[in-house]
């Protein structure tokens, strides 16, 4: 594990970032928040702060807030919160061979750094710009991610069909075999059901570690595929 756990400091505000839910939730934990597995899953509803939470873990561990590896120092728009800056790293001495951040809002600009810096041939056969979002995405996970490394992900499966979601699944769970981290943020169903991966979900304000068959996106999609007819009349009586 290269990030056993994080701690947040709370400044003397109620203001954002310190007023989301997943934010405050942290703060309140004496011992701070720990990292068990090496996957870990932040589940809830948009709004909740996953997304600033992972982006703060990612400073803090000296990796771009825009995404990329830490060879990565692109800015196209300077919108980072401050949270990082309250935000302590639990770590135990171990440094990974390497890390990305990978965030699907800014794929986009991830892909156009990465032509900028001509190393297109390490991420994919083919320029990230002439695929489809959900296609650069994988590519990128598949092509560049290696053994001993540590990965944040912000909803990784955007873009991406129920097929290439189980191939991402598959690659994550292979490389979390070959000494990897996972900390990822997701609203996939798919996703959420790697083994042994630990999921924190936040809702009701309230964070706290539950099993995948408790996760509203597991309940969300059991729901409709088991009646898909009865969940459509109630969506629209």
């Amino acid at each position: 594990m290269f990030i056993n756990g994080m701690k947040i400091c709370k400044p003397d505000t109620n203001t954002y970032p310190f007023n989301l839910p997943i934010v405050e939730s942290i703060i309140h934990l004496e011992d701070g928040l720990e990292f068990n597995s090496s996957i870990t899953f932040f589940a809830g509803e948009n709004g909740s702060g996953k997304s600033t939470l992972l982006e703060a873990i990612a400073i803090q561990f000296g990796i771009n807030p825009e995404g990329g590896s830490k060879n990565f120092n692109f800015s196209t728009f300077d919108s980072h919160s401050n949270l990082a800056d309250s935000v302590t790293l639990v770590r135990k001495g171990q440094i990974p061979d390497f890390s990305f951040f990978l965030r699907a809002e800014n794929y986009y600009n991830i892909a156009s750094e990465i032509e900028n810096l001509l190393v297109s041939d390490y991420y994919g056969s083919r320029g990230l710009h002439e695929m489809s979002h959900g296609e650069g995405m994988l590519s990128i996970i598949t092509n560049r991610f290696i053994a001993n490394g540590l990965y944040i992900l912000d909803e990784p499966e955007s873009g991406l069909s129920v097929s290439r979601q189980l191939t991402l699944l598959k690659k994550i769970m292979d490389l979390s075999r070959e000494g990897c981290q996972f900390i990822i943020a997701t609203h996939s169903p798919v996703l959420l059901a790697a083994p042994n991966a630990t999921i924190y979900n936040i809702s009701h304000d309230i964070l706290q570690e539950i099993e995948y068959e408790e996760t509203e996106a597991y309940l969300d999609m059991s729901l409709f595929i088991n009646n898909p007819e009865q969940m459509i009349h109630f969506l629209t009586e």
